[in-house]
């Protein structure tokens, strides 16, 4: 992963966004790509610091990966198309758990200050 990879998925993070609210499977993960893409938007930004570059790396590689035309399983194939979009989520947001909680502390506690 490179600076420029992040900056891409930060650029992207209105299709991402979309692609979860517009496909029933993958609904259940809007919140937390929500929050995924706000750490992003955070670090790129230089507000948010605080994370591993595995973590970034992690979050990047799924979120691209996402909205990728190039999948396992083809988005087109009807319900089974995005399990392993969902596969990819669920993982990063298990390794990326912890560096998740700390960030959504550090983010409420910014906008309630």
């Amino acid at each position: 992963m490179t600076q420029e990879d992040v900056k891409k998925a930060v650029d992207k993070s209105e299709s991402i966004t979309n692609k979860f609210e517009s496909v029933g499977p993958l609904g259940r993960y809007l919140t937390d790509i929500k929050l995924l893409l706000s750490l992003l938007k955070d670090y790129w930004s230089g507000e948010y610091r605080a994370v591993p570059w595995w973590a970034i790396s992690a979050i990047v590689f799924s979120l691209l990966y996402v909205v990728s035309p190039i999948d396992l399983i083809p988005d087109f194939i009807p319900v089974i198309g995005y399990v392993d979009d969902a596969a990819v989520v669920s993982l990063c947001l298990v390794l990326v758990e912890q560096e998740l909680s700390k960030y959504r502390k550090w983010r409420e506690s910014h906008l309630n200050s």
